[in-house]
């Protein structure tokens, strides 16, 4: 990490302005203030946290978004550079099992924090897969070298950055999709499926999504899996506290409708009621589509992203069921993924037949297996998360979210949650209706555009727009990805940008 020091903070004497308050836009709002600009985030919601918003119902407390926390040094970065630790603030529970995982034979598996635990699970299913998921491990670990440790803190501005890691791409076999990857090693059909769910994660068919996502495997065994007691929520405030004490100043329930760009320099950011705020330094943490097509004056360099929007692809919608319970279900895993007997042919028909299927996959957070304060005493907390087809498809959410509503609950409760239909209370629903109207989400994708091997790296948005020289992009839809290590990674990117084009 770099250094800093607090004798040159603000002696440049320049002002930096980030639009977008979610998990990239706050970690960029840290970097650029520890660099020394007077920062300025700009929010359209009523708090910070974008997707990692927090709903409260009759006693429910429910995350909206992101849950699965890991890599938490990234945090940690965070907090240092606020002038204090994270422990001091919020506490990182280590889970165990990460995932359990329940299948349409009835059969489960619990992906487990420690590897021969793991090992033992796999056994069940084919004993010749625990040496596989071993290979399968090794494998995960070079493409996260270089993947991770190597490129998802180094900026792909230039094609030549592209070629340069060429090799590396094609010798860990970049080309080849998640689901290629995994077949490869592991032979049990339902471990495959299991192993292969990671680019639902952030946004991607792991039939389409480019192998070097398979680095995951690794990272989740580098650093585990965690949860942060209180929630994403709660760490979300302890941020925004200690931004507020260093001098970060955060605007609420602003809504930035345009930019006003002169001689290719940002001069203003310009909000829906005609307020202007002026700045040396920009940075977006509004999705990229979004602010091209809506806020920019004109729209983007052909290199700021290679494919045109008639051959972009975008991640899934989310349909997001949230729900209490009158009792506890202890059985129930803090992450559980309910797996429905179609795979292949289930995605296919969410991510390019745009077509709303009566079966599933899901999802299911219960943090009440880890924090009790999520629901009154002796009941429990869920959200149901439901990959569906984004906006380009042609679905009637007001006619069809409360029969998809309906259809969660009736499995699940045939399934691993007994007498759910008559314990279930306070329940509400999100469609990618509300990923478009909340986020301002092109589509309402909920991960930005898909992790394509043609939709990554130097195919992705770029953290730095080159038709604007003081405008620098972070967040899902750049460099390195969606997901919260690759946000908070793409706020380290624009960090080594500005310092080495010299900016502050």
């Amino acid at each position: 990490m770099l250094q800093y020091s607090k004798s040159n903070k603000y002696k440049s004497k320049r002002n930096a302005i980030v639009i977008g308050g979610g998990i990239g836009g706050i970690a960029a709002a840290i970097r650029v203030n520890a660099l020394g600009y007077k920062t300025t985030l700009i929010e359209r919601l009523s708090a910070l946290g974008g997707r990692a918003q927090v709903f409260k119902k009759n006693g429910y407390i429910h995350d909206a978004g992101p849950t699965v926390l890991t890599a938490p040094f990234l945090f940690d970065e965070l907090f240092t550079l606020l002038g204090t630790t994270r422990e001091e603030h919020v506490d990182f529970r280590a889970l165990d099992p990460w995932y359990s995982y329940y299948f349409h034979t009835g059969e489960t598996f619990d992906y487990r924090a420690e590897v021969p635990d793991t090992l033992e699970e796999i056994r069940k299913f084919n004993f010749d897969d625990t040496k596989n998921y071993l290979r399968l491990l090794a494998a995960s670990e070079k493409i996260f070298d270089v993947g991770f440790t190597e490129l998802s803190s180094k900026p792909f501005n230039n094609l030549s950055t592209m070629i340069l890691q060429t090799p590396n791409i094609l010798r860990l076999g970049g080309y080849r999709t998640v689901s290629q990857f995994v077949n490869s090693y592991l032979k049990h059909p339902l471990l495959r499926k299991a192993f292969s769910i990671h680019p639902l994660l952030v946004g991607g068919n792991p039939f389409s999504t480019t192998s070097i996502y398979s680095l995951i495997h690794f990272l989740e065994r580098k650093w585990g899996v965690h949860f942060c007691m209180g929630g994403t929520g709660n760490l979300i405030r302890s941020l925004y506290e200690l931004m507020c004490q260093n001098q970060i100043d955060v605007v609420l329930e602003t809504d930035i409708a345009r930019l006003e760009v002169s001689d290719k320099i940002v001069k203003y950011a310009i909000s829906s009621t005609g307020t202007k705020y002026e700045a040396d330094l920009f940075i977006s943490n509004i999705d990229p589509p979004t602010l091209f097509d809506e806020v920019l004056p004109y729209k983007r360099s052909p290199f700021n992203k290679i494919l045109p929007d008639s051959l972009t692809t975008y991640s899934m919608g989310l349909f997001v069921l949230f729900f209490g319970t009158k009792k506890r279900y202890e059985n129930i895993a803090h992450h559980t993924i309910w797996m429905g007997k179609r795979f292949k042919s289930l995605l296919t028909d969410i991510f390019k037949n745009k077509t709303l299927s009566d079966d599933f996959s899901l999802y299911l957070h219960r943090p009440t297996a880890t924090d009790t304060s999520f629901a009154p005493k002796g009941n429990d907390s869920f959200y149901v998360l439901c990959p569906v087809p984004n906006l380009l498809a042609s679905i009637n959410w007001k006619v069809e979210g409360p029969k998809l509503s309906q259809r969660i609950i009736e499995a699940l409760d045939k399934t691993i949650m007994p007498d759910l239909s008559k314990h279930y209370v306070d329940d509400f629903f999100m469609t990618p209706e509300d990923f478009r109207s909340d986020y301002r989400s092109t589509h309402g994708a909920g991960f930005s555009i898909a992790p394509s091997l043609t939709q990554s790296a130097w195919f992705r948005y770029h953290n730095h727009d080159s038709s604007y020289k003081n405008l620098f992009l972070v967040g899902a839809g750049t460099h390195p990805g969606a997901g919260m290590p690759g946000v908070l990674c793409s706020a380290k990117v624009i960090e080594e940008l500005i310092i080495n084009k010299n900016i502050h």
